[in-house]
């Protein structure tokens, strides 16, 4: 593909929301998929689906840092936030093929704080993407995600705790802790991307 050679090309950040927007769409499969009584073999595959157009996403972002003159951020900043985003997507895409897998049949009520956790990172951070343009008001986004992020470390250890109390069988630990492990790193990857945002202000500042 020849270089398009404009001053800058601002597609990227209609691209992040777009990306950031996918999230949104995920961690509300999510909150499907951990529901009682909901069709899980149609949800994971709405997940699926969803997972391979926020990957489209992530690849147009790659393409278009490949392509251009003169991009808007650095590059290295692009490709990382835009991998950053793309992970949080596998990370919820994994807690929702492991619920499928491993034939869960009852879920600890508690998950169902981390999954209010991902569903308002995702909100805040579908909101906040279209703001890079400007490099405003980002301030609170940032701060908002690492309070969420510590009310879901909160949430993870005392899920945990309940997992080892004895009140479930070994096997069930085993698929229980894997499942609340990716919704800890979907979590923690959305902190990340705030980081990386974070990092982005204060240089273009």
């Amino acid at each position: 593909m020849p270089l398009r050679f404009r001053p800058v090309e601002n597609a990227f950040y209609g691209l992040f929301t777009e990306s950031a927007n996918h999230l949104v769409v995920g961690a509300s499969l999510l909150a499907e998929m951990l529901g009682n009584g909901n069709d899980r073999e149609d949800i994971a595959r709405r997940m699926r689906e969803a997972e391979h157009a926020a990957d489209e996403t992530t690849h147009e972002i790659v393409r278009r840092v490949n392509s251009t003159f003169v991009t808007p951020l650095d590059r290295e900043d692009i490709y990382n936030l835009a991998s950053r985003l793309d992970d949080v997507m596998d990370m919820m895409d994994e807690a929702v093929d492991l619920v499928l897998l491993y034939e869960v049949q009852t879920l600890p009520e508690e998950l169902s704080t981390q999954v209010e956790v991902l569903q308002q990172c995702a909100e805040i951070t579908a909101a906040a993407m279209p703001r890079l343009r400007a490099m405003k008001d980002l301030e609170e986004y940032w701060i908002e995600i690492n309070r969420l992020e510590n009310a879901g470390d909160k949430s993870y250890r005392r899920i945990l705790a309940s997992l080892f109390s004895g009140s479930y069988k070994t096997l069930e630990v085993i698929k229980l802790k894997d499942i609340v492990e990716a919704l800890e790193g979907a979590i923690d990857a959305f902190e990340t991307v705030a980081n990386i945002v974070e990092q982005i202000a204060v240089k273009e500042s």
